[in-house]
């Protein structure tokens, strides 16, 4: 690891300060940055430490949403009230990535910017247009069977890696950030993600000395959450594909919400509003999944080793719907055994029980 200069930003302004000084990176968890440093893909002057700053609290909106301070960590939020009660599909992608011990230091402004998995990247000695621009991707004609095959360019092939991103992306999360001008930014996730195009190596539109200070999730959705995620190993283990869903179905099977997220296959979250809409009034026909999925995929540029993917992707989106059809008519079925019970009491029972 290279020497490095160390600050501990005592306000937000002087992180921001700090932070756009030339090579100087903010660290809060470190669970990503501190690997990248000990590999030496990344090599800062200075790391400004962000960590004790006043962000770490999950307060309501009051529009009926949650705003959700950059410094609370991935376990508090996880297993927040409010997350698990009203964002579940938060909850759960959360829980699907790392260990407990990395998801109790790991931040939720950080988990944004962790870097892809991507085997090349992560190997000084081979050329990666995301490390070194200009230097190639060996990934297209090596190993690629984890990588991405949607938002891909002949200069990158890498992948997300964050399952949390997913979900936000799914709930239309906004990220609140402070530039070192003192104004402030809000930012769709579609808006902060870059895609690779000529220029890997730029991966966010943050500006030098910008930090995210909070996230604000809209108001919750009815319907199933869910977060779907197929991997080698049942955990620790970076998706294949996942897929964040919150699917609202009607007894008949029409579908009256459809949000779907994915990850595992995009160079950033991945979310196409068309697909969802072909399916928003359907009944969850084979027809209109395939019709939905064959829109998502449509400009996918799979590798030999990862054209799985593609057939993987269906079968996972036509598990999701047809899982929400049913629990749907599961639920009105239960509620109709139990309004029929209450209607073949007695009225000796029930005098009893009133008295």
């Amino acid at each position: 690891m290279k020497p490095f200069a160390y600050n501990r930003a005592e306000t937000i302004e002087q992180a921001t300060d700090l932070g756009s000084a030339q090579n100087a990176r903010f660290i809060a968890g470190g669970t990503n940055l501190l690997d990248l440093m000990k590999f030496e893909i990344e090599t800062p002057l200075q790391l400004v430490d962000i960590s004790r700053l006043p962000l770490d609290k999950i307060e309501p909106t009051s529009g009926g949403g949650l705003r959700i301070g950059a410094m609370v960590t991935n376990s508090d939020l996880a297993g927040h009230p409010q997350i698990r009660a009203h964002y579940p599909v938060l909850s759960r992608a959360i829980l699907a990535g790392a260990s407990g011990q990395l998801r109790n230091k790991a931040s939720t402004g950080g988990n944004f910017l962790q870097r892809t998995r991507c085997y090349y990247f992560y190997q000084p000695d081979s050329p990666c247009n995301k490390r070194e621009p200009g230097s190639g991707c060996p990934a297209k004609g090596g190993e690629h069977r984890e990588l991405a095959i949607l938002g891909t360019s002949d200069a990158c092939i890498a992948q997300h890696p964050s399952d949390m991103a997913v979900a936000m992306r799914l709930l239309d999360a906004e990220i609140e950030t402070l530039l070192p001008s003192g104004n402030t930014r809000k930012l769709a996730l579609e808006e902060f993600y870059c895609l690779p195009g000529d220029t890997p190596h730029i991966e966010t539109t943050l500006e030098p000395g910008e930090i995210i200070t909070h996230v604000i999730l809209p108001p919750p959705l009815k319907g199933m959450h869910t977060y779907d995620k197929v991997r080698d190993r049942a955990s620790y283990a970076f998706a294949l594909v996942s897929v964040a869903a919150v699917i609202n179905a009607e007894t008949s099977g029409k579908l009256n919400t459809v949000r779907l997220a994915f990850g595992g296959i995009g160079a950033m979250p991945w979310r196409d509003k068309g697909v969802e809409a072909l399916l928003m009034s359907s009944h969850g026909e084979l027809t209109a999944i395939n019709q939905a999925v064959d829109k998502l995929l449509a400009s996918a540029n799979p590798y030999p080793k990862n054209a799985f993917k593609l057939s993987l992707t269906r079968r996972l989106v036509t598990q999701v719907i047809q899982r929400a059809i049913k629990a749907a008519q599961s639920s009105a079925a239960t509620s109709t055994d139990s309004l029929t019970d209450l209607g073949n009491v007695s009225p000796a029972s029930v005098d009893s029980k009133e008295q």
